[in-house]
Formats: C-alpha cells, structure tokens, sequence
C-alpha cells in the first residue's frame, strides 16, 4: 500500500545542524501553505490517475509540523481520505518538538487523527541541546512525553542524536536510560552530520566544543544499542529500534521498496518505476498550486537495474537483510552472481552475515555501512 508523506515547512527557530526544506513560521504564510496542501491532496487522483489509490500511512515531516493547528491537522488527513483508500488502521505520524505542544493540544491532535507522536528530543542534555540550538530543554521533553501518554497515546517515537559536540560517552549513555525511563515504543539514534558552512560547523570552530573521535563515537552507538537490547527494544535498522509491533510502517516503506506519494514543497515520491519531486520554495509552491499549475521539478522513470541496485542498498540497512532470492525473482538479476565475492569478504570479516540466500549487516558492518553499501551501486 501507498505512504503518504505531507510536508510541512514552517519551524519556530531554526537549529544549527538542519539542512532540511524549511523556514521561519509565519502564521499567514502557514495559512496560505494548508490551503495549497489540501488542493494538491484533492487533485492527486486525476493527476496519477492510473495509481495505486490504498494507502495504510500518513506522515506529517518537516520542519515542525506541530505548529500546525490540530484543525488543519484534521483538515489534511480529511484531504487524504477523500483521495486515497485510508486503512482503518492507518498509522498517522506527526513530528513533534517539545516546546510546541501542551496537555489540551496533544488531546486535540489525537482527536484529528493522530495516534503516533515523534518527538524530536536529540537529548536529555540541556548543554547538549543548548549547543543543538534547540528550544527545549531536557525537563520540557519529558513533560511533554508525559502529557501526550494521558492524552492517549500509545504509540511515541523519539529521536535522539549522538556524536554531538561536548558529548561524552557518560552523558550519551545517560540520554538513552533517560529516554527507556520514559517508555517510548520507537527510538530513532542519529548521527550528527554537519553540512557546509553549518552555523553549528562555524561554532564549534570558535567555542571549545569537540565531537568525539571517531573510534569513541563507534563506541558510543554500540554501547547504545546494548543498552536497549536490554530494555527489550529490538533494532530493525541502522538507525532505529522499537518494542515489538512497534516498528515504523511508514519508513519501512522506504527501505523496503514500497510506494510512497509526497505533498507539499520538496516533497519526494516513488510510485513503481517513477520518482519524482516537488519544487523546494514554499511561496513558489503555492503559487503554482493556486494557478493550478506543476509543481514538480524533476521526474524520472527508473531503470530496473536503478530499482534493482536501490533494493540492495536500502534493503541492506534493515536487519532482516535482503533475500537474494527474493531479488532476483524481481528484477531477474542474481546479486549473489554479480556480487558473491564481495559479500563472502564482509562476512569473513564479521562486517555481514549469510543465511541461505539472505544477507544483512552485522553491526560492526553497520559502522562502515555506506562502504560497504557502495559495492551494489
């Protein structure tokens, strides 16, 4: 079934590291932007027309999409229904920051349609999130967490990141039992990457403020991931864990090769063989929608040895792997054929392991992944 991501833009400030599609808020500008959202939902099926129509996950990203109202909130998924097959049992995600949310709106979110929370909590440090640019503050994130557990809701996410500068391996270890005290169902364990001329990049050039060398920062992601092995949360990939059943439906579809149809500015989309994308610019974007025009900026049609490369190098950051012979009854290709050699190397060097016709990553594999996953493109 399809995913739907909806992308919303606006945040309250903006964080020294992002590099995401997003702006300051602006309460005319967000107002214009639902409206423009919802019109292209509404249009989609004549657009796609003829498209897959079921969809079992909605993704509010950005951006912040808290800011939003919990009656556009509603407004969008409404949007959806009327467009698209909506599952029943839909899993809603709306991305969280904890300083844009009380007890009465996370209850009024859930009455929109909501039943995942993912709460951009990075740390349970307030150095740490001082440095990060972030608005909350480690006691404002586990309140909030709290409230949107009365507020009914049993399915919440958080993100937390490591490699952060000033962070030491105590105070990363500390984050991750903070974030198991606090009963999430998800967690999401990013590395810090900095882009270019990232004013937290130019910082920590005048501050005193260090990442942990890399072997250090190794030690830290495998130590987290101990840690909650024991909590009972089971990874599923490179960068996510949850409790059983927990798993994000929504994201696996990325890695797994599914369908997904992106709205709003920047949004991507991948139905079948086509990909394409929407222009980045948020007035830009409204505009065209407003004059019913495209709004997209580039589209391809993927060859199947595209698709079939794509399918290794996602399929290989879950930890289930990817089945060779699942493979190549898809796109006629046999990868153990082509990449056989390579793949034998990684698992004498404990960087992957072989069952039968199935393959993955160990974790030390996962610490090299983009290494190793270079070999199937």
């Amino acid at each position: 079934m399809l995913g739907l991501y909806l992308h919303i833009p606006f945040c309250a400030s903006i964080c020294g590291y992002c590099n995401f599609n997003r702006g300051l808020f602006d309460a005319d500008l967000k107002s214009r932007y639902v409206s423009a959202l919802e019109r292209e939902i509404l249009r989609a099926p004549s657009l796609d027309r003829p498209g897959p129509r079921a969809a079992d996950t909605i993704f509010f990203g950005g951006g912040t999409p808290s800011l939003l109202e919990p009656a556009d909130v509603a407004r969008l998924i409404q949007a959806c229904r009327v467009s698209y097959e909506l599952t029943a049992d839909a899993e809603v995600t709306l991305e969280t920051n904890p300083e844009t949310v009380t007890a009465g709106r996370l209850e009024q979110f859930r009455a929109s349609g909501v039943n995942r929370i993912s709460f951009g909590v990075q740390s349970f440090d307030d150095q740490e999130l001082i440095r990060l640019d972030r608005a909350h503050s480690a006691s404002r994130a586990r309140d909030s967490i709290r409230a949107a557990r009365l507020a009914g809701f049993t399915n919440l996410s958080f993100d937390l990141m490591l490699w952060l500068p000033g962070q030491t391996f105590a105070s990363w270890l500390r984050t991750v039992d903070e974030a198991v005290a606090l009963g999430p169902d998800h967690l999401s364990l990013y590395l810090l990457e900095l882009y270019p001329n990232a004013p937290l990049k130019e910082a920590m050039a005048r501050a005193p403020w260090l990442q942990a060398p890399d072997d250090e920062a190794a030690d830290m992601y495998l130590a987290g991931l101990d840690r909650l092995d024991q909590a009972g949360f089971e990874q599923y990939e490179i960068s996510n864990v949850a409790r059983p059943g927990a798993r994000s439906r929504h994201n696996i579809k990325y890695w797994q090769g599914g369908d997904w149809r992106g709205f709003g500015c920047g949004a991507h989309s991948t139905v079948g063989a086509r990909r394409w994308h929407n222009i980045a610019g948020t007035t830009e974007y409204i505009g065209r929608i407003l004059d019913d025009a495209d709004v997209h900026a580039g589209m391809e049609e993927r060859s199947s040895r595209a698709r079939y490369e794509e399918a290794l190098f996602t399929g290989l950051r879950l930890n289930d792997g990817v089945d060779g012979a699942e493979i190549e009854a898809k796109f006629g290709q046999d990868p153990w054929a082509e990449f056989g050699e390579a793949v034998a190397g990684y698992v004498e060097g404990d960087l992957a392991w072989r069952r039968g016709s199935r393959v993955g990553l160990t974790r030390r594999g996962m610490l090299v992944a983009n290494e190793i996953l270079a070999t199937f493109v």
